[in-house]
């Protein structure tokens, strides 16, 4: 009970931490609505010209777009979640501070990141997808069973996604500068989640690789849930299963790296 309330005030350490920067917040709301709009436009364009483009009609697919743009920041589908701030601390040895600490490093950051997601999710992702709803037409369901069923796939991507960048984090105590690392996050965040296009609409076989990475259980998978186009079941099963994988390398990398690894400019 004394880990599950120190990992409980992390989080909620988190959360507050980002509803302090309210002036990022109200750009970020921005920008997401206004390439939210360009997306928008642009999907239609392209459905116009390929109806039912990956099994999807307008309606669906405008509502991807905004579905992607309440998760952007909340899933940091592009980086920008605690993974530099790990990175850097690794890269000045600060981080041996973090493995003094009477607590886990993966369930701290994983804590930290919870706590971040839900403001993000709460402050950065429900106005743009309203603006969304009342400016195009959707597919927005109308039962509040399959809001639910939404809410724990995008849970459960929360998951995902941060065990992906705690990975791509730890790569710090092998690298002089992860840089390199972040960025290859960044572009494997905007093609492998479906930001760019829904994974639905890659040609084959490449639809069907990326939608077997764990980069599609972060938007697509959710997405498909709120959509009607997946079983919650079968989705759950796949972000578990990833889920379970992911961490438990984080768990072996973190492990590999505090043995043998001297933390560089310390």
């Amino acid at each position: 009970m004394g880990s599950a309330r120190l990992y409980a005030a992390v989080a909620a350490g988190g959360f507050r931490r980002y509803a302090t920067y309210r002036a990022a917040t109200a750009a970020g709301v921005f920008t997401n609505t206004v390439f939210g709009l360009i997306l928008a436009c642009t999907y239609l364009a392209l459905w116009d010209e390929r109806p039912h483009l990956g099994g999807y009609d307008q309606a669906q697919a405008v509502t991807y777009v905004w579905v992607g743009q309440a998760l952007f920041a909340t899933l940091a589908l592009q980086g920008g979640g605690f993974e530099a701030e790990l990175m850097e601390r690794i890269r000045t040895g600060a981080v041996a501070i973090d493995l003094y600490r009477p607590a886990d490093l993966q369930l701290w950051w994983f804590a930290t990141d919870v706590g971040r997601s839900l403001f993000q999710l709460l402050g950065r992702g429900v106005i743009p997808f309203a603006v969304g709803m009342l400016v195009f037409p959707t597919a927005v369901p109308g039962d509040p069973l399959v809001w639910l069923r939404f809410l724990v796939a995008v849970l459960l991507a929360m998951v995902v996604s941060f065990a992906i960048r705690f990975l791509v984090a730890l790569s710090g105590f092998w690298l002089l500068d992860g840089t390199g690392a972040l960025q290859m996050l960044m572009v494997a965040g905007m093609f492998c989640t479906g930001m760019a296009l829904p994974l639905n609409a890659f040609p084959e076989p490449l639809g069907d690789i990326v939608r077997a990475l764990p980069w599609s259980a972060m938007l697509q998978l959710p997405a498909d849930v709120l959509l009607g186009e997946a079983g919650a079941p079968a989705a759950y099963l796949f972000q578990a299963v990833w889920a379970v994988v992911l961490l438990t390398a984080g768990r072996l990398m973190q492990g590999a790296a505090t043995r043998r690894v001297v933390v560089q400019g310390g």
